[in-house]
């Protein structure tokens, strides 16, 4: 849960009542919400570097709270205070209108196509006539760094762009040049940068360093150009210094490019909602016509308005609780959110372009709880009694990792993803006949494919403990994963147990032994009928030629066993032979 900090005293000033701590920790804990710490910066800075470099330093009373990670409009001041005071009944919610300038003329934002490789998508708006104070100013400074640090994932997926629009001149074009065309002086620069240049600057600054790998790789960088080809901000990195806003602006031209576009307009219409309220005609939004490489424009921000209904049984049904539909519309507005009674028993609910959370009528009925508040909820005793037990499965595996552990093998736990290599080349088979679910979008090499045997966990285990004495034997029960078109997912997974013999000799007897003492707890005798268990010769890449065999259990192949095959063991980097025995246990259940 995101953690903001805002100051007491003006927190109190926007509710226009004050409280003492634990009241206020009340108000949070009845909104969902969780007053975590009450410090000032004076306390922070003494606890992080000492009391001598707190001296100085600000004593005003800090409150910081937990906000749910989805309710981005609790990120500020401005929303915080506006939802605590339409729950406390103080005010109705607002309602977010989107106009047109009063001579009609639209401000407009270009899309160029060789956007499309970089950072392809753009929205905008513009805010008309705002006051700034020191306070609302610093507070609007904050919501865009706790967005980019939440929603959009420290600028990952958007980054956000305010200017002072009587700087600059419309049409905006949005662009993605060559690093060495794009020159402009950066905020906080007295002189002009080419972007080679920017690049190298900022690889010295703590703060704009974690950004630079978004796009330095790319042979183009994305850049914002006004009419006179003034930039204003080549993003994800940073603003340029002619457009930047301060306490004397009136007039805001917000833009934010993205990755994904779903995000950039929840961003847009965050940012919009909670700082139109300093608008001479508060919340009011300007739209901004963004025209599309494709030549269609869109109007943004969408400020959507969605209607969900539900019914006060359906509602009473999953609290707990025994209300009308006229209370609970009048618990839902408590929430911000516009309700009305339609019909006897249904409610139909107006979700704000604040609450992109909202997704399912579940999620009202959520809301619809904490307005009723949770410790109002009486306790009662369920209508049915049910016994619990253990799922088959689990408990099948944890009698079998006592089983085992008793023969002498020590249990291990590797990484349920692993590489391509680790599934198929190390085990001198063909990437495109092991059927592995892949991970489409992997952050290293190592994570690339969920695993389909538990084998190369099991030998880099190994590997990492070659001090250990001889003999090493090392078990594992765990899922394996496989692609199947027959589940709703594609996947299905399978419990596997693996144990390895790790020594001078490859130990094939003691690893027999093992599989002989596992049929034994199963209670499967060795026969060659289908109500008994045998060992039939095989042949795989991954074993010894002429050391290998399936086993085979109540008429089917549930494993193999064998020991592995030289150039394998060259692969994970093990000195030792050793013998493996790997098999499915779901089909003893």
């Amino acid at each position: 849960m995101p953690t903001i900090g805002v100051q007491r005293d003006l927190l109190f000033e926007a509710l226009g009542q004050t409280y003492t701590d634990d009241e206020f920790a009340d108000l949070c804990f009845d909104y969902g919400i969780e007053l975590d710490e009450v410090t000032s910066e004076k306390l922070m800075v003494a606890k992080e570097q000492g009391e001598d470099k707190a001296a100085g330093a600000d004593e005003a009373v800090i409150y910081k709270i937990d906000v749910p990670a989805n309710r981005q409009d609790l990120l500020c001041l401005e929303g915080l205070a506006r939802a605590l005071n339409v729950f406390r009944g103080k005010f109705k919610p607002p309602h977010y209108r989107k106009v047109v300038p009063d001579d009609g003329a639209r401000q407009v934002l270009h899309i160029k196509a060789e956007t499309a490789g970089v950072r392809p998508f753009a929205v905008a708006a513009v805010l008309r006539n705002v006051t700034f104070t020191q306070t609302n100013y610093d507070s609007f400074i904050e919501l865009q760094e706790r967005l980019h640090h939440n929603i959009c994932r420290k600028r990952k997926f958007v980054a956000i762009g305010v200017h002072d629009l009587d700087t600059l001149k419309g049409p905006f074009s949005y662009e993605a040049l060559p690093p060495e065309q794009i020159k402009f002086k950066p905020l906080n620069q007295t002189k002009e940068f080419t972007a080679v240049e920017l690049m190298q600057l900022y690889k010295t600054d703590t703060h704009l360093k974690p950004y630079l790998s978004l796009i330095e790789d790319k042979p183009v960088y994305p850049v914002i150009y006004d009419k006179n080809r003034v930039v204003l901000s080549m993003p994800p990195i940073i603003n340029g210094e002619h457009s930047r806003i301060s306490m004397k602006t009136r007039n805001i031209f917000i833009e934010s490019t993205a990755l994904d576009l779903h995000k950039a307009k929840i961003v847009l219409d965050t940012l919009v909602c909670m700082f139109s309220q300093y608008c001479a005609r508060p919340f009011e939004v300007e739209a901004v016509d963004v025209v599309q490489p494709d030549g269609t424009s869109v109007q943004y921000p969408l400020l959507p308005y969605r209607t969900e209904v539900v019914t006060a049984e359906l509602a009473n049904k999953k609290i707990g609780i025994n209300v009308t539909a006229e209370k609970l519309v009048d618990m839902l507005k408590q929430m911000s959110l516009g309700a009305k009674e339609t019909e006897e028993g249904k409610v139909e609910v107006e979700i704000p372009p604040t609450r992109p959370d909202i997704l399912h009528w579940c999620d009202v009925v959520e809301d619809a709880a904490i307005a009723y508040g949770y410790n109002n909820i009486q306790k009662v005793a369920p209508k049915t009694s049910t016994v619990g037990e253990q799922f088959p499965l689990n408990k099948l595996t944890d009698l079998l990792r006592g089983g085992i552990a008793q023969a002498g093998f020590t249990e291990v736990l590797t990484f349920a993803l692993c590489s391509r290599d680790d599934v198929a080349t190390y085990l001198n088979k063909e990437i495109a006949k092991v059927p592995a679910a892949h991970i489409a979008n992997p952050k290293t090499l190592d994570f690339q494919v969920a695993r389909t045997t538990l084998m190369p966990g099991i030998f880099k285990t190994i590997n990492c403990n070659k001090k250990m004495p001889l003999p090493i034997k090392v078990f594992e029960i765990s899922d394996v994963v496989f692609k199947d078109s027959r589940k709703d997912v594609g996947t299905k997974n399978e419990r596997h147990v693996c144990a390895v013999y790790y020594d001078k000799s490859p130990g094939f007897e003691v690893i027999h032994g093992l599989l002989d003492r596992i049929m034994q707890l199963l209670e499967i005798p060795p026969s060659d009928n289908n109500d008994g268990y045998q060992l039939r010769a095989a042949d795989d890449p991954t074993f010894f030629a002429g050391r290998c065999a399936e086993v085979i259990a109540l008429g089917e192949s549930v494993g193999m066993i064998g020991v592995v095959h030289p150039s394998v063991l060259e692969k994970f980097e093990l000195q030792m032979p050793c013998a493996v025995l790997e098999m499915n246990i779901e089909v003893f259940l």
